[in-house]
């Protein structure tokens, strides 16, 4: 390439001359990108916090309502997130929306911020909580040793690293199956907490808000935990140049 020249990476990854930007390649379809929301969202908060939410609220009804008002808060949040993708169709999510209506400065410190700070204790909460299940079957009498988790942890981090760094392809194609695992997984205990109320367990339902808390402490732990499960609706956004169609269907 001659020096002035401009050009572009296509869908195919082949070159395009006079087009004056480098676009990654649109290999994420419909499947793959559902996939990655419901993985992301699907993860190991929505096996631990239940009980969180449970403890801080004090009553199985007064739960029923944290998940519920979190739910619309995340579909609210996605439903916004899946406009903006269409509008802004460059890869980043919260940075690059906050450069194009806010300013460099803010964007960077949000960067700064979700590289440094965020994601870091992001991605070690879950692996932590991935490698507590996974070890706890190796020690079924005692409780499991703290640097065997953690070594798990690691690993699992690092391994995944690599994935997503080798190949898109590969990344999702594990994404999609362990998204299938994990809903498989709630699909029983929905299941089998059914089969529960038809055998007429429903003692739990009685006087379902009593010694329900008030104060506002642990309402907002409860609302932390319950959005917490339903984190990771924003995540494709991320990597909206990646979609094969970013767009909104008429």
């Amino acid at each position: 390439m001659e020096l002035g020249e401009t050009s572009s990476t296509s869908a195919d990854g082949k070159m395009e001359e006079d087009t004056g930007k480098i676009h990654l390649k649109r290999e994420l379809g419909l499947i793959s990108a559902v996939s990655m929301i419901a993985g992301t969202m699907i993860g190991s908060g929505i096996f631990m916090s239940p009980q969180w939410v449970l403890y801080y609220m004090g009553s199985p009804g007064a739960s029923l309502l944290i998940w519920a008002a979190c739910g619309l808060l995340s579909m609210l949040g996605a439903l916004s997130y899946a406009e903006l993708g269409t509008v802004i169709k460059e890869s980043g999510g919260d940075y690059v929306y906050i450069l194009r209506n806010v300013g460099s400065l803010p964007a960077f410190l949000l960067a700064f911020t979700s590289v440094i700070v965020v994601r870091p204790a992001s991605i070690a909460g879950v692996a932590l909580s991935f490698a507590e299940y996974v070890v706890a079957a190796f020690f079924p009498d005692c409780q499991s040793p703290q640097a065997i988790t953690k070594c798990t942890a690691a690993a699992c981090i690092l391994v995944l690293a690599i994935v997503n760094c080798l190949n898109v392809r590969l990344s999702m194609s594990i994404m999609n199956f362990f998204t299938a695992a994990k809903l498989i997984v709630l699909l029983v205990i929905i299941v089998g907490g059914m089969v529960l109320l038809v055998m007429g367990n429903t003692k739990v339902l009685q006087n379902a808000f009593e010694n329900t808390a008030t104060g506002f402490g642990p309402v907002g732990v409860a609302f932390y935990q319950g959005l917490w499960s339903y984190d990771g609706w924003n995540n494709l956004n991320y990597v909206t140049e990646e979609l094969k169609n970013p767009e909104v269907s008429k």
